[in-house]
């Protein structure tokens, strides 16, 4: 792809998401997902349902009842987004990869945050090693990381990216207390899942499943031949056989929900996006029913 013709899909892109959540995500919060700001507030009594994080223990020790500590909504916010660049994420069966399923969230979170002012860094998971972009504001520096997830090579038969190394890379001192996106598709080794609930004890955090319906289920086809991205491995599969749909469905429910079960035991967001579905109207539907809940909260 041509330097042009990379700035024009971005520039649509750019458009798009504009175009579908300008004015919907205003508020307190100037970002994609509204939260707690970092400067302190006024303390009150716990409810049930309030974020244990933000108990003040201080107030708890000498009124001998637990406090929470009420947060003032920043002004500025930094965003960190840490994206797994895995050879897994080079396929789909649709119109779009998951790889641009993966910049399209990105792309999102990136519009919404800096052209209010916030900075937006990103740490990004390649089969080589970290990659990390410092957090900057502007236009300028959100486009340049886009272009090098858009132009980033492709990578089979490498060494599998490690997502649990780049995870914990949120948790640099040099980072301030804010929103941490991860976008993956979680079809990585085990360990992921603990850096993960040790960045939510300090960020709010996002995490995004970019997911393709062939991983989910088989068609009836005949004989395919199946690569490994990762690895290079061929495996010839029929799938002919009902019985190995069966439990190829069944394993891939289980893994789902096995990740599901991780990202809400670290007290993490889970948005799921699919390469057959409109990734847009899913991203707003997790946004207001993510605010409602929150107003709701509030009330209490």
């Amino acid at each position: 792809m041509t330097v042009e013709a990379s700035r024009e899909v971005l520039r649509r892109l750019e458009l798009r998401v504009t175009r579908k959540l300008d004015g919907l995500l205003q508020g307190d919060y100037r970002g994609l997902i509204p939260g707690h700001g970092t400067e302190l507030g006024e303390t009150r009594s716990y409810q049930p349902g309030d974020d244990v994080r933000r108990i003040d223990w201080n107030v708890t020790a000498r009124t001998q009842v637990p406090h929470i500590r009420e947060s003032i909504a920043d002004r500025e916010l930094e965003t960190w987004v840490c994206v797994d660049q895995s050879a897994s994420l080079d396929f789909g069966t649709t119109e779009i990869e998951k790889r641009d399923l993966a910049l399209s969230a990105v792309a999102a979170i990136g519009f919404l945050t800096t052209r209010v002012g916030n900075r937006f860094g990103a740490v990004l998971v390649e089969p080589g090693g970290i990659v990390e972009l410092p957090a900057r504001q502007g236009r300028a520096h959100l486009m340049s990381i886009l272009n090098r997830l858009q132009t980033a090579p492709r990578r089979e038969g490498t060494d599998q990216a490690d997502l649990a190394k780049g995870i914990r890379r949120l948790l640099s001192p040099a980072h301030r207390r804010g929103l941490a996106v991860v976008v993956s598709d979680l079809l990585a080794p085990a360990g992921w899942d603990r850096e993960l609930a040790r960045v939510a004890v300090r960020h709010d955090v996002l995490v995004i499943e970019v997911i393709d319906p062939r991983e989910l289920e088989l068609p009836d086809v005949g004989t395919l031949a199946l690569v490994d991205p990762e690895t290079g491995r061929l495996r010839e599969v029929n799938t002919r056989s009902a019985k190995l749909r069966s439990r190829y469905a069944e394993a891939a429910h289980e893994q789902r929900e096995a990740n599901a079960r991780a990202v809400r035991g670290a007290g993490a967001d889970h948005l799921v996006l699919r390469t057959d579905s409109d990734w847009l109207f899913d991203v707003i539907r997790f946004v207001v029913l993510r605010r409602k809940r929150m107003e709701v909260k509030a009330s209490k």
